[in-house]
């Protein structure tokens, strides 16, 4: 009976062990699972892939935060009306489809772009005119820089795009945009890429890519603020 006993209370600490190991296991891998979880909701803490080119550095991807720098909020606005009215900074995704972020980046508002609390991530800011035209010499001039910034092939290009090379590595795509009308209509996926600068002289100014065209050109005559348009940062 004792040698019993002793053979139940050696196997019942066995028992404990292996119990206490494998709740240990648990936890920890609970605790990291809760990490990883927390990183991909937040996603205005992505690490961004960047691009070299010439002197700069730029991010690989269109912006799609949803909060400023200080971690403000970026009112998301749906409404056509609405948009055209503001004054004040906002976001929304192509036809109002969150999934058109994953692969565009969202659309921004001017006074999003330049807003004291930030539009850019930390390390980053809103490209100044002169940045662009110093990404467009050293791709070969405003005739040439087009082809060399946008994704090769049909992809995402609708039509044409047969000049495309992406030989920079910007991959360009043709997000679209949102319009400044009344009921601010989205309009050109596929056919245009339209990126802010920071710059205003005295309208905003913006450069922009077409499916059809070599050019990466210049535009601020009908540049109005409430347009909505992608924004690619560059490094500080």
């Amino acid at each position: 009976m004792g040698k019993l006993f002793l053979i139940f209370r050696t196997n019942f600490t066995l028992i404990q062990v292996f119990i206490l190991i494998a709740m240990l296991l648990i936890s920890m891998g609970c605790e990291e699972g809760t990490k990883d979880n927390d990183d991909d909701d937040d996603q205005d803490e992505e690490e961004y892939q960047t691009v070299t080119i010439g002197t700069q550095v730029w991010m690989a991807k269109n912006l799609d935060v949803t909060h400023y720098r200080n971690g403000d909020a970026i009112p998301n606005v749906t409404d056509g009306a609405q948009w055209y009215g503001l004054t004040s900074g906002a976001y929304c995704d192509y036809g109002n489809d969150q999934n058109n972020a994953t692969t565009y980046g969202r659309l921004y508002n001017w006074y999003a772009v330049t807003e004291s609390r930030g539009l850019a991530p930390e390390g980053w800011h809103i490209p100044s005119d002169a940045e662009w035209a110093t990404l467009i010499s050293y791709l070969g001039g405003r005739d040439a820089a087009g082809s060399k910034l946008k994704e090769v092939g049909n992809s995402h290009w609708i039509t044409e795009n047969a000049d495309a090379t992406n030989v920079s590595g910007f991959t360009a795509l043709p997000s679209g945009y949102r319009t400044t009308g009344i009921g601010a209509n989205f309009m050109y996926q596929g056919y245009y890429a339209k990126f802010w600068t920071s710059a205003s002289t005295p309208w905003p100014i913006m450069y922009y890519l077409n499916s059809a065209m070599t050019q990466c050109v210049q535009d601020y005559n009908n540049c109005g603020k409430m347009y909505g348009f992608s924004v690619r940062c560059i490094k500080d």
